[in-house]
């Protein structure tokens, strides 16, 4: 089960991905990786095995940047290994990828791009990705993204960035966990509320089909038709993300915090509980603007 961290702000995107990729260890992988924006162009390392060995090679060799995205994989398609480790990237290194779960039609799209003269080096269903993205990209990453995934068949959380955008990162769900944090300054994706608790309680959950573009003054999130969506939250996602069991008493208990918490009454007080507060659209700094603005730092 793979992990995914993004950040955006105002601190090293380095540390607060590869800290938040240590708190989605629970949920198994083989590889660890990390892409970052350094002065306009991606900086990416990755490598097999333990994220502790990603962190050593950091160590001797950091990237410097202010965005950025990270992955835990745990292989489906192809062998644990350092070049089928995340991020991928397109022919020229320009756009990078994280990906979970599994795009089913990978190889019909492997061989499309095969023949319009793409080159692939691993052999991830994963690659195709940056791929479709490059080829639909037009001057809007946005754009793009909406038509690459329209093309794929599957499950994924992905999240997308590009050196001709360098102040902005895509990221959309389909079938599988992906929250929004944020916070004045930073904006945080993530597989799983662990990894950004550390710096945020204030979380969107994403639907099915909907993209968040976050950017330094704004963060947005449409659907699939580029229409403003309103963001609440909904207690079956937070109760699957969080890994929380109900006992037969009517409390939770969160089975890596083990922390016990009061009994639920409605969502409001689930997400009370747990360590958040609920986002309130109708505060001021939540607006529904004509620019699509949902919340602006």
């Amino acid at each position: 089960m793979c992990g995914i961290v993004g950040y955006l702000g105002k601190n090293k995107a380095q540390d607060i991905l590869v800290e938040g990729l240590s708190k989605l260890e629970y949920r198994g992988y083989d590889s660890a990786g990390i892409a970052i924006m350094e002065n306009g162009e991606i900086e990416s390392d990755k490598c097999k095995g333990r994220l502790s060995n990603l962190q050593s090679k950091l160590e001797e060799k950091p990237i410097q940047g202010r965005i950025g995205i990270g992955h835990t994989r745990w292989a489906t398609h192809g062998e644990p290994s350092d070049v089928n480790s995340h991020p991928h990237l397109n022919k020229d290194g320009s756009i990078a990828v994280v990906h979970n779960v599994i795009i089913e039609n990978y190889i019909e799209l492997k061989e499309e791009l095969i023949s319009l003269g793409y080159e692939f080096k691993s052999e991830t269903d994963t690659e195709v990705i940056p791929h479709l993205v490059d080829h639909y990209y037009e001057g809007n990453l946005l754009d793009a993204v909406i038509k690459a995934t329209k093309r794929m068949d599957g499950s994924y959380a992905i999240g997308v960035m590009t050196e001709k955008e360098p102040n902005k990162l895509i990221a959309v769900r389909k079938d599988s966990p992906l929250i929004v944090g944020i916070k004045p300054g930073e904006t945080f994706i993530a597989s799983d509320i662990p990894a950004i608790l550390n710096h945020t309680r204030d979380i969107y959950l994403l639907e099915d089909n909907e993209f968040v573009v976050i950017e330094e003054d704004k963060v947005t999130i449409l659907d699939e038709n580029k229409e403003l969506v309103s963001k609440g939250f909904k207690e079956e996602e937070i109760l699957a993300s969080s890994l929380v069991i109900k006992n037969q008493d009517g409390t939770y208990v969160d089975r890596f915090r083990k922390r016990f918490m009061i009994p639920i009454r409605d969502v409001k007080d689930r997400v009370i509980a747990f360590g958040g507060r609920v986002l309130d659209d109708s505060k001021p700094k939540y607006i529904n603007s004509p620019e699509n603005i949902v919340y602006s730092k």
